[in-house]
């Protein structure tokens, strides 16, 4: 642990989406073993990632980011309340347009079918390693409100909520008839984008100061909707007390690290 400590504010940043990205391969990697998940197993870890994304959206971003607005002389409530709705509503309409383009594919070649759904995640991996990126670069700025346990947790909390992304592509197309391996393929596929945008998150935060409330909250808006569009309907859909528990778990575990060690 001593050791990512000491790396400059990128290579943390670049090491954490890393780790995002590895977790997505390791979850696609389950085709090679599984045909199936426990159903349980994964809506836990769902709940569990959605908490900790929750938490991890106040303490590590929205917090920071009200702090700095008021530091700057900025109108903290309108800067980041407009930067966190920016955020949501940027993830909702990806949603809503790639729910279009997947009724307008249905009746495609399923090539075409999981190249789209590849796609779909691969949208929703990008301000999750932009907020990975930002909150390494906010510690390295000093932000008060910031603390390296809690961009490391932020890390931890969207990397296990890409182990059932990356399970939930590779499966089906498996079950489709892909090989094992184009299934594993095309389900790690989706989280290579989380380093370069964690890279360029870092750089972000450390270079435009002034922008950086409004990227925090941005970011911040964009965990709060994948958690409500993504991973709590889909979690809570058969296993609601599992899932509860996931979610109180998770967000009470970030909420401790952050607050209690940072």
């Amino acid at each position: 642990m001593q050791w990512f400590l000491y790396l400059e504010p990128v290579y943390q940043g670049l090491v954490a989406t890393l780790f995002t990205y590895f977790v997505t391969a390791l979850g696609a990697g389950l085709v090679f073993f599984f045909k199936s998940v426990n159903r349980k197993v994964m809506d836990m870890m769902m709940g569990f990632a959605a908490g900790v994304m929750i938490a991890a959206s106040f303490w590590s971003l929205l917090s920071p980011a009200i702090y700095l607005a008021e530091e700057l002389g900025f109108n903290a409530w309108l800067t980041v309340t407009g930067g966190f709705a920016l955020g949501g509503i940027f993830v909702t309409v990806s949603d809503i347009w790639l729910s279009k383009s997947q009724f307008i594919s249905s009746k495609g070649t399923p090539f075409k079918r999981s190249v789209l759904l590849a796609f779909s995640v691969t949208l929703h991996n990008i301000p999750e390693g932009l907020a990975v990126g930002v909150a390494f670069g906010s510690v390295a700025m000093g932000l008060e409100g910031t603390s390296i346990i809690g961009a490391i947790m932020l890390a931890f909390g969207i990397g296990l909520q890409n182990f059932p992304e990356g399970a939930c592509i590779s499966m089906p197309l498996y079950r489709d008839g892909f090989s094992r391996t184009k299934s594993f393929l095309i389900g790690q596929a989706s989280g290579i984008v989380e380093p370069i945008a964690g890279v360029l998150g870092v750089l972000f935060a450390m270079s435009m100061r002034g922008a950086l409330p409004f990227a925090l909250s941005f970011s911040a808006g964009a965990m709060i909707a994948v958690a409500c569009a993504e991973l709590l309907p889909e979690s809570f859909k058969k296993n609601k007390t599992v899932s509860s528990f996931g979610v109180l778990s998770g967000f009470a575990v970030m909420m401790a690290l952050d607050v209690g060690l940072g």
